[in-house]
């Protein structure tokens, strides 16, 4: 039975991961020629390089699928399938945020849409911290860097209207 068990988990462990990279693929799949829009943007000076955002989104959609991992082992728990519908719901705009910005370019949806993304994110870091706070804790660094992000879309949109809808 623990191997069972143990095997259960570990398993499970890689489907929350695979879920939360399917964002990563999603947005992956949109932003093909990113590199080359996002150099021809007009940025602010605090814009970090084309080259920064593989390896931060990389260890942040890692640290969701944990988190996600984490509710759901309790997810017998009070609110966990609550919590982790509204998980994969923020997931899902993740991923939709580059389709608006890269492939439509529409600055001003991308930036609405963000901070919906953002209050979702915000709403799960609440709900799992309810569950487990170190699937809490896991999620804050994703609100920061989609914080930063969201001011980084309200600026390159602003200063590029006719690139940028």
């Amino acid at each position: 039975m623990p191997d069972d068990s143990k095997r259960k988990q570990v398993l499970g462990l890689i489907v929350w991961l695979l879920i939360a990279f399917s964002a990563a693929a999603a947005g992956g799949v949109a932003s093909v020629n990113s590199p080359d829009f996002y150099r021809q943007l007009d940025r602010p000076t605090w814009a970090p390089p084309a080259s920064a955002f593989g390896p931060v989104w990389t260890v942040l959609y890692a640290m969701q699928g944990v988190a996600a991992w984490l509710v759901w082992r309790r997810r017998d728990t009070r609110g966990a399938r609550v919590a982790l519908g509204v998980f994969l719901v923020q997931l899902a705009l993740n991923g939709l945020w580059t389709w608006i910005f890269f492939t439509w370019r529409q600055g001003g949806l991308a930036f609405a849409e963000i901070l919906v993304l953002l209050a979702l994110i915000l709403a799960t870091i609440v709900l799992f911290w309810r569950i487990r706070s170190l699937a809490g804790v896991l999620l804050l660094p994703y609100a920061g860097w989609v914080a930063f992000a969201s001011a980084l879309t309200f600026a390159i949109w602003r200063r590029n209207p006719t690139l940028l809808g």
